[in-house]
């Protein structure tokens, strides 16, 4: 199975078109005003208007409103919606659009997260705690991944590093990463972004 690669916290256009055109499958633009990342959706409908076709679109949300979910979907294209937060699986599914719930690993119990939401196309692990907004870099212990046949995508603390062993020891059906591939905060550093995607695909091919 080829591991999808999703480049999250994209905020400028060109970040995108390179993220797409070295290899990524999806990006990730991040609604959630605190995080050093959040784009408006003028700014997100920008990027995305400067995208190669086949590339998804995921955007980021945090405990929001649901007004707040709805303009973004008004001002741009989205594929996936992505929850970080508190939100129950009646809210996430209420948009009309297939969405991933992030699972703290930093704490908590991780399996009953899982379990409420059903529907999710994914769950992602994540280094933060549960609740918490990602992009902090944090890895988690990834012997704690899920014991589920769900489809799983890998993130917190991944990095050119180390993203050959995680996709070699978790086998999972994704990786996305954020500030691994910075050269500060929201600036994607492309000669890391390529390495990124190399590392995900030599591993693949060992």
């Amino acid at each position: 199975m080829r591991t999808r690669i999703k480049i999250c916290g994209i905020t400028r256009p060109e970040d995108g078109v390179a993220a797409a055109e070295l290899g990524a499958d999806a990006i990730g633009l991040v609604f959630h005003a605190p995080s050093r990342r959040a784009v408006a959706p003028e700014q997100a409908a920008r990027i995305v208007a400067a995208l190669p076709p086949f590339v998804c679109v995921v955007a980021l949300f945090l405990d929001p409103d649901r007004p707040t979910v709805e303009r973004v979907l008004e001002t741009l294209p989205v594929d996936l919606l992505q929850f970080h937060g508190q939100e129950s699986a009646g809210f996430c599914t209420g948009f009309g659009r297939r969405y991933l719930k992030s699972v703290g690993m930093a704490g908590g119990d991780a399996e009953a997260v899982a379990a409420a939401h059903p529907r999710a196309a994914a769950l992602l692990l994540d280094g933060h705690a549960p609740g918490a907004a990602g992009g902090s870099g944090e890895r988690f212990d990834w012997s704690r991944a899920l014991p589920t046949d769900r489809r799983l995508v890998v993130a917190g603390g991944l990095t050119p590093d180390n993203v050959a062993e995680a996709v070699d020891r978790l086998r999972p059906w994704g990786v996305d990463v954020s500030s691994g591939v910075e050269s500060a905060p929201g600036i994607k550093d492309h000669r890391r972004i390529a390495t990124f995607i190399e590392e995900v695909q030599r591993v693949q091919r060992d």
